[in-house]
């Protein structure tokens, strides 16, 4: 039998143990698929992160939208009106915003005519003027206890004289809605007294109805009311 050399064996050793190579084929390859798998990362954040921005706009612009569309329709709805008596011209400003509802009640009377003619039917000297169809919403025991109290109470700017309000008692049904003007400083009425607007001009014209002369229940012995009231957007 032949003998192997040893400088043969050396390097069949050598062969064996040494590490096998990567063509570069396969390098390609794998580069190819790690920069696909990262492409595909980056564009599924891309689109979901452009997909939250998008809703954020759409809720956005959509509350932009609604609070514009609000804000129109308080532009558009009349914010004056000119009360007509038979003693004169009462001009007031509506509180759009701070009563909205008792506003968009009385505008909406006031396209049905639903004052015209109204009577004032009590009339409290150095308190208040009220215009109604029906029976005083509150007893005239309060009315004038109330009266006695006024000078010992805290006043707040919409309580103050020349106020226009309506019993909130009242407010809730059309046919009720009654019109009050304060002559005086009426904070204890807060709980019963929906403020919703003020006299600009004619002060003189509620003080003239004030002076009428009344029975011992205040209503007036002559006949005084609203003929007509006209709404506008602007003085």
């Amino acid at each position: 039998m032949a003998r192997i050399k040893p400088q043969a064996l050396l390097n069949q050793s050598k062969k064996k143990k040494g590490p096998s190579r990567i063509s570069i084929s396969t390098i390609v390859v794998c580069n190819l698929v790690v920069a696909v798998v990262v492409l595909s990362l980056v564009t599924t954040y891309r689109h979901w992160s452009q997909r939250s921005r998008n809703t954020l706009e759409t809720q956005s612009q959509s509350f932009e939208d609604t609070n514009a569309v609000s804000q129109q329709k308080n532009y558009d709805r009349p914010g004056y009106a000119d009360i007509s008596t038979s003693k004169g011209l009462i001009t007031v400003e509506l509180f759009k915003d701070a009563s909205p509802e008792a506003v968009d009640k009385f505008l909406d009377l006031c396209k049905k005519d639903h004052f015209k003619g109204m009577p004032f039917q009590r009339v409290i000297k150095n308190y208040l003027v009220q215009a109604g169809h029906s029976s005083s919403s509150i007893p005239v025991e309060e009315w004038t206890a109330k009266g006695k109290l006024r000078g010992r109470l805290d006043t707040s700017p919409k309580h103050e004289a020349f106020m226009l309000g309506t019993p909130k008692n009242k407010g809730n049904k059309n046919k009720d809605f009654e019109i009050l003007i304060t002559t005086a400083p009426i904070p204890d009425l807060n709980d019963q007294l929906i403020v919703f607007g003020r006299v600009l001009k004619g002060e003189d014209v509620v003080q003239e109805i004030e002076e009428v002369d009344t029975d011992e229940h205040f209503q007036p012995k002559s006949q005084i009311g609203i003929i007509s009231i006209l709404l506008k957007r602007e003085l």
